[in-house]
């Protein structure tokens, strides 16, 4: 074989490999602190698992069938999210395509937390924040209920190294993995990043409702 037709046969095939679906793609996630999480989500609930199922969703541009997980649950409560009771949860079917898999029986309960497809249906990925329910701390369970939706309007920036700054008065500093080396450190599992009256934000510990003391500006 020539030259020339080695190259325009390498070519070819860098040609038709650049216009493959890109299934080995691994799948990959910034870290957030829970009530980042709790913020970007559109349903955040307490569900089992109750039934699994592969379905289809349509195809791809290359004319292959979409393949998904259907999970069936029941919803224990929900702390965001639509008026109706969420009934079905989807996620692709594998974990290079950011897939999850949860366990199947109704025995283990989960938060859930992703984005919402309407008529009692969510969509979620592993980068969404989804976890046992048991692993949660006391004062993570009892944030659900508000203090998380308090500091919605403020920014929690994830420190990697040191050194490491805020660039506005309405961030709060997340060390845990400068720390601890861990994103479930105790910042993630014992505060929450609350935005003050005068429009800043500041971490506040603690399952208790924030004091007005420290909403008109007191250090945490």
């Amino acid at each position: 074989m020539g030259a020339a037709a080695r190259s325009l046969r390498l070519a070819l095939g860098l040609l038709l490999l650049g216009t493959l679906p890109r299934w080995a793609d691994a799948c990959s996630c910034s870290p957030v602190h829970p009530q980042q999480a709790f913020c970007n989500a559109d349903v955040v609930i307490r569900a089992k698992v109750v039934g699994e199922k592969e379905v289809g969703s349509g195809n791809d541009i290359y004319g292959n069938p979409i393949k998904r997980i259907e999970y069936e649950i029941k919803q224990i409560k929900m702390f965001k999210g639509p008026d109706k009771d969420i009934e079905f949860i989807y996620t692709a079917p594998s974990s290079a395509i950011c897939g999850v898999s949860l366990d199947v029986g109704g025995k283990k309960e989960y938060l859930i937390a992703g984005k919402a497809e309407g008529d009692g249906k969510m969509h979620v990925t592993l980068c969404d924040f989804i976890v046992p329910w048991d692993t949660l701390s006391t004062t993570q369970k009892k944030s659900l209920n508000h203090r998380y939706q308090m500091g919605c309007e403020c920014k929690i920036t994830r420190c990697p190294m040191i050194p490491c700054y805020i660039s506005s008065l309405d961030e709060c500093l997340w060390m845990d993995w400068v720390t601890e080396k861990s994103i479930s450190g105790h910042q993630a599992k014992f505060f929450a990043c609350i935005k003050r009256n005068d429009g800043s934000c500041a971490w506040y510990r603690g399952a208790a409702p924030p004091k007005q003391e420290f909403l008109d500006i007191e250090d945490p």
